[in-house]
């Protein structure tokens, strides 16, 4: 399998940046890592070799990012206005740095927008802010609205709520979206969405997946058996629906 790495210095975001790519050819995966991984975390997971014979047959190229999650949503010490600006600087990272050196290495018209956990939040969030970039989202295991309280789990930016905030919420900003041009574009993306059904977010990957139904977006919402939260699901998650 082609394995190639990648390292710079991001003047958008004043640190170095890595990324790994898997494969030679094929529709593009971005790969965007959960809370506590980074750009080899797919690769340690295991999930690269669950999807190994696709890779290889040059259908699938995998482009693993590096995270800024401990700048951003989990970054206690900044306030939340600063950590929502620093989260929209790593999506200016994507755009303007990540996604052209994607498209000079590989001219594949497919770009599928990737991720698990915290990294479903940030592929959504892309995918559906920036829709004429992508052509399908696979979403396992996502949060939709990291202000919201489940469980264990708290509103990530401590009650602050702003504009940025708004338009970085997906199961907010898609309730109320009714520009033609982005809704004709998420209407002709392949949506899909796993979780489990005693997963904490079960609730918001339905409430999710009805927005976009009543925006006439369609999606795929799989719920499987348990808390499929983890690495083991995952795998068998990729091998299916990416």
């Amino acid at each position: 399998m082609h394995r190639e790495y990648h390292r710079w210095y991001s003047h958008r975001l004043h640190r170095d940046m890595e990324l790994l790519v898997f494969g030679h050819a094929g529709a593009k995966v971005m790969v965007f890592p959960t809370r506590d991984g980074n750009f080899h975390e797919y690769e340690d997971l295991h999930i690269v070799h669950s999807l190994a014979e696709k890779i290889n047959a040059g259908q699938l190229q995998l482009w693993c990012l590096d995270s800024v999650a401990w700048e951003t949503f989990y970054c206690g010490w900044r306030h939340p206005a600063d950590r929502i600006q620093r989260h929209a600087l790593y999506e200016e990272y994507v755009l303007n740095e990540v996604m052209p050196l994607m498209q000079q290495q590989n001219a594949h018209p497919c770009t599928i927008a990737h991720g698990c956990s915290l990294g479903a939040f940030l592929a959504a969030n892309m995918a559906f802010r920036h829709p004429q970039h992508f052509q399908k989202l696979a979403a396992f295991s996502g949060r939709f609205d990291l202000t919201m309280r489940v469980e264990i789990f708290d509103d990530l930016l401590g009650g602050y709520y702003d504009d940025s905030v708004y338009f970085h919420t997906p199961s907010h900003f898609l309730a109320n979206l009714s520009c033609d041009w982005r809704l004709a574009h998420l209407r002709r993306m392949d949506i899909v969405m796993v979780v489990g059904n005693e997963d904490p977010f079960l609730h918001n990957n339905r409430q999710l997946s009805d927005i976009l139904h009543a925006k006439g977006v369609h999606n795929q919402l799989h719920v499987w058996d348990g808390r499929a939260h983890r690495g083991q699901y995952w795998r068998h998650m990729a091998s299916l629906y990416v």
